[in-house]
């Protein structure tokens, strides 16, 4: 099985992408982790010194790597991922894509939890950041909704992946 798991910051990536690894017993890789330890600096540092450009070119090569050396894997995707160097193409002819897609309130909560770490959203208010995620969300959209296996509830368990993962 190979997985990508997709979606905005706050979606439940990590969280997920942990989960289902262990359940089903992937090698796992979160994209932006694996990238942080190959640069030696955190993604907020790789922005600010190198510039997105840079880290979207690195995202996207670091990614290709990771599928091409493992035949089983569950790949949990920095929020940008898909929208880059053709990225969404890649994934969904290498493996099954799941866009993890739950309200905005929802991953707003979830985002104020650990804002000081991400440095599109550090220094924004709740209606600021409220109006950022809409805002990159719709941009995000159409790549996002070429994911092979949607989840838009704000409640899932592993059931749910079971029976939408297996099908897709």
């Amino acid at each position: 099985m190979k997985l990508f798991l997709l979606g905005f910051m706050g979606a439940g990536k990590s969280y997920w992408g942990k989960q289902l690894a262990a359940h089903w017993d992937l090698p796992y890789f979160d994209l932006d982790e694996v990238i942080v330890e190959r640069e030696g600096m955190p993604v907020a540092d790789i922005f600010n010194t190198k510039g997105e450009d840079y880290f979207r070119k690195r995202e996207a090569a670091v990614l290709r790597e990771l599928a091409a050396e493992n035949d089983r894997f569950l790949i949990s995707c920095g929020g940008g991922t898909p929208c880059f160097s053709d990225t969404m193409d890649f994934m969904n002819a290498n493996g099954v894509t799941v866009w993890l897609n739950p309200s905005i309130p929802l991953m707003v909560e979830r985002l104020q939890r650990k804002q000081y770490k991400r440095p599109l959203i550090q220094d924004l208010g709740t209606e600021e950041l409220t109006a950022f995620t809409e805002k990159k969300l719709a941009e995000r959209q159409p790549f996002y909704e070429q994911s092979q296996v949607i989840i838009s509830d704000d409640e899932i368990t592993l059931e749910t992946f079971e029976k939408l993962i297996r099908h897709a």
